[in-house]
């Protein structure tokens, strides 16, 4: 059933059933970014690494409740070492760039997680910046993890518009191939020897002489390949950037991830009326998407605060957790 608890993610989860979620889709509190005013928070840690160890052990609770199939979504940005008030940290700069979306990926990684993708979500209307000695920030990171290495994932449902610039390959395996074949020009090093004959050319650092066959160079050539690039589509597969402007919630004083970079994540990953979850409710964007999909929702919000933002957005009373 659909549920909200307040209270800490880290001692809720513990609490939820082994496999009972198909699908995660959160953003953490970033690193030295805010005080939420809550005992406990995580964020707020001396330095990064602390930082990027309390989510470790988050996901790891998470992925104990995911499905075998199921996949993790976790949307985090960065920040630079230039707080006057922040300690500087060994191995980091004033002026340095944290890296902690890459940090988080790769500490997932090594506990196990499959990091199977990097999705940049560019904001068109990124908050403006005074700084005269690099560009301005216009993007976040979104990160596809799987429990498996085989998982479900419906690319159908989240394909996209050609972009019109596209044009027919024709008909045939692989028909740009046709054509290349022995002799000067710019495809002479894609020459072919017959089997056991013998390749009249040279490769550097190896001999070729009679009954050896240089092995092909051609692109890898099939029908399901073919049938792919051969006519032209109005839709492909999603691509890596996603383009979603920032949308404010005028009830929040934080900022909220929009409903637009959510949806595709829940459409790719779940099937009407499986669970999703979010352990970072904050103001209930991933519960309020989930509901309107026919999905299940269960979130969990540290800040008491927040709760009535959560319910005002997907009608779920929040109840408290441990």
């Amino acid at each position: 059933m659909n549920t909200v608890f307040i209270g800490d993610c880290r001692e809720v989860l513990k609490t939820l059933p082994d496999e009972s979620v198909q699908c995660c889709v959160t953003s953490p509190p970033y690193w030295g970014l805010r005080d939420y005013g809550v005992k406990g928070q995580i964020g707020l840690e001396k330095t990064p690494a602390e930082f990027i160890e309390k989510l470790v052990g988050v996901f790891r609770e998470v992925k104990r409740v995911l499905r075998k199939d199921g996949t993790c979504w976790i949307n985090m940005g960065d920040c630079y070492m230039s707080n006057p008030n922040r300690k500087m940290v060994p191995g980091l700069k004033n002026k340095d760039l944290v890296g902690q979306p890459w940090m988080l990926a790769f500490a997932l990684r090594a506990d196990g997680w499959y990091l199977r993708r990097d999705i940049i979500w560019h904001k068109p209307n990124a908050m403006p910046e005074s700084v005269k000695d690099r560009p301005a920030l216009a993007h976040e990171y979104l990160f596809l993890l799987s429990k498996s290495g085989r998982y479900y994932y419906d690319s159908e449902a989240i394909k996209e518009p050609v972009t019109g610039n596209a044009h027919s390959r024709g008909s045939g395996v692989n028909p740009k191939c046709a054509g290349w074949a022995d002799g000067p020009g710019a495809h002479s090093t894609l020459q072919h020897a017959k089997p056991g004959g013998s390749y009249k050319g040279s490769i550097p650092g190896r001999k070729n002489g009679p009954g050896q066959d240089r092995r092909s160079t051609r692109p890898r050539q099939n029908s399901s390949f073919s049938a792919a690039v051969s006519q032209l589509v109005e839709r492909r597969n999603k691509r890596t950037v996603w383009t979603i402007p920032t949308t404010p919630y005028p009830d929040a004083h934080f900022a909220t991830y929009p409903s637009a970079l959510v949806t595709p994540c829940i459409l790719a990953s779940t099937k009407l009326g499986d669970t999703v979850l979010d352990p970072f409710g904050g103001s209930g964007t991933t519960g309020k998407v989930a509901l309107e999909l026919g999905r299940k929702a269960i979130l969990i919000e540290l800040n008491p605060n927040y709760g009535h933002l959560i319910e005002k957005r997907t009608s779920i009373t929040p109840g408290f957790g441990i």
